[in-house]
């Protein structure tokens, strides 16, 4: 299983792909931090939590688009023929489902990951500050329920059809672009620009309303039951087959 999981996280990092989409990635984000960032948020500092999560609303569509690409390595017309020859290795094909989605959601977690290393250069270069304490709670309440729904529902919808994968990766172009529920507000950034001026507290702390939290976990959860269940699942209906 460790065997496997190395040679597919090196797959996926050692992929000029990769190397491209963080790329853009940098350079979006820091876009983001010098031109709105730096300005705050509903009249909050620029390191302030809703400042921050702001920040992090707005590099969710590029992760979730990194996160899909990881996976059509493995939900691909070519990784499917080569599945014929896992089946017959001594592995379990589990394994390799199992293995699979823990390097994609590694290369996922390294891109989040350069995102805040990104943000705190941005912080410390501009205002030599680095009080991370406060920002720790956001940024996982932010980033962890769309990115691990991301491997999740992209992992079921790869195994359904490969197609399923592209497709999905245009999401948050919609969810950006639509309208969305007042629970859903952090996966649009309205949560951050919207909710501290109702709180009518100058610059106050980060605080969720129990919608915002449940819809927060709800999906967090749906993400670690698709890439647990489902994939164990279907191994098991192929090997009936």
């Amino acid at each position: 299983m460790r065997k496997i999981f190395h040679y597919e996280c090196c797959r996926l990092l050692r992929n000029k792909f990769f190397i491209g989409l963080l790329l853009v990635l940098l350079f979006f984000g820091w876009q983001v931090l010098s031109r709105r960032t730096i300005l705050g948020v509903s009249h909050t500092a620029p390191f302030s939590p809703w400042s921050f999560g702001d920040y992090l609303s707005r590099m969710i569509p590029l992760l979730w688009i990194g996160a899909m690409l990881f996976l059509t390595f493995f939900t691909s017309a070519a990784a499917r023929r080569a599945a014929v020859l896992t089946d017959a290795a001594p592995a379990h094909p589990r394994c390799y489902a199992m293995a699979r989605c823990a390097a994609a959601l590694t290369g996922t977690t390294l891109l989040a990951l350069c995102c805040l290393a990104e943000a705190a250069a941005f912080y410390w270069s501009y205002f030599r500050w680095l009080d991370w304490g406060e920002l720790l709670l956001p940024a996982l309440v932010t980033l962890a329920p769309p990115l691990v729904f991301a491997l999740g529902s992209g992992w079921l919808a790869g195994q359904i059809r490969p197609w399923l994968v592209y497709l999905w990766m245009a999401l948050p172009l919609a969810w950006t672009a639509l309208p969305l529920p007042k629970p859903f507000g952090i996966w649009n950034g309205h949560f951050f620009t919207e909710y501290p001026l109702t709180l009518q507290i100058l610059d106050p702390a980060f605080t969720m309303p129990i919608p915002v939290l449940l819809t927060q976990c709800t999906f967090l959860s749906a993400g670690l039951t698709l890439l647990t269940c489902r994939p164990e699942k279907r191994e098991h209906g192929k090997k009936r087959k």
